[in-house]
């Protein structure tokens, strides 16, 4: 009997030792992505000081993304002849990428990544517009908590009101409110092919770019990409860097709650200030941390809440 209990004991333990690795190795995953989109501001401003607008850029990223995919998945197109509100995922997802990448590039990147992440507030309007999840108490809460914490970092000493400053306040909480918008669709299509999903955010990503940039060209606000191969080196080291950025997330979010998820994507705040604050693309003051501490409050409250039954 000890025997048999030792064996079983060792079983248990072995398997309770792989499932720690495992969660280890999806925390990691995702604290990878995190890290990917954090210091994400870097590469662009390197590309655009090579005469790549970030637009540009955003553009030959996913459409190396969405070629990897298609090779992979050369069907994947398919789900969309079936199930039409996959276009309204890609519009959803290529304006996120639009946003937060343009923002980062031109402004203050704390300043966007806090604006940016305003998308748990969001997330609980669209839920009650698009799944019918009427929002709680508890959720409205929340939302209070974070629009009290963007109105303290939009309200700057030189403007008597807090609203968005520049161009980079506005695509910050346009990109946000995108990003809300996608992750509500993607539970509402979540009977649709994930190969499709993947592809109808890839896609959105490199078509949104590149239209945007085309729109740009035309009203003389986004300068025509200057094609030498002195920004080839970098396009493609971030192209491949957010294409396994994605395939981490994927793994990740799979084998972990979404609270988990949630809360170790919050880790991008962290990597986007004391980067960009190293190399002096941020000024940390005092607003803008008690600001920011309200929006992450509010994001961490939400990750830890309870699903909403369904």
């Amino acid at each position: 009997m000890q025997a048999g209990a030792t064996q079983e004991n060792l079983a248990l333990s072995s398997r309770e030792g792989g499932s720690a690795l495992r969660k280890a190795a999806s925390v990691g995953a995702l604290v990878f992505n995190a890290l990917v989109w954090g210091v994400s501001w870097w590469p662009f401003r390197e590309l655009q000081s090579l005469g790549l607008h970030p637009l540009w850029s955003t553009s030959l990223i996913y459409f190396f993304s969405l070629a990897c995919v298609l090779l992979v998945w050369p069907r994947g197109w398919r789900g969309f002849a079936q199930h039409p509100p996959l276009w309204l995922l890609a519009a959803a997802a290529g304006l996120t990428n639009v946003g937060f990448n343009w923002a980062v590039t031109v402004g203050d990147v704390v300043r966007v990544v806090l604006l940016f992440y305003l998308m748990p507030a969001w997330s609980v309007l669209l839920a009650w517009a698009v799944l019918g999840e009427k929002p709680t108490r508890a959720s409205l809460l929340r939302l209070l908590l974070a629009m009290a914490g963007v109105l303290i970092v939009l309200k700057s000493p030189g403007s008597p009101w807090p609203v968005p400053q520049d161009a980079a306040d506005w695509l910050s909480l346009m990109g946000g409110l995108s990003f809300a918008a996608t992750n509500v669709l993607l539970r509402k299509l979540a009977y649709t092919p994930s190969e499709s999903r993947m592809m109808a955010m890839f896609g959105g990503g490199a078509i949104m770019a590149s239209g945007t940039a085309l729109l740009g060209m035309a009203w003389l606000i986004v300068p025509a990409p200057v094609w030498t191969t002195s920004w080839l080196g970098v396009a493609l080291g971030l192209s491949l860097a957010f294409l396994v950025s994605n395939m981490a997330l994927q793994y990740g979010a799979a084998r972990l709650a979404a609270s988990t998820t949630a809360l170790v994507m919050l880790t991008e705040v962290l990597f986007a200030s004391l980067s960009s604050v190293a190399l002096g693309a941020a000024a940390l003051s005092p607003h803008t941390l008690l600001g920011g501490s309200l929006i992450v409050l509010a994001a961490v409250w939400a990750a830890l809440a309870p699903a909403p039954e369904k």
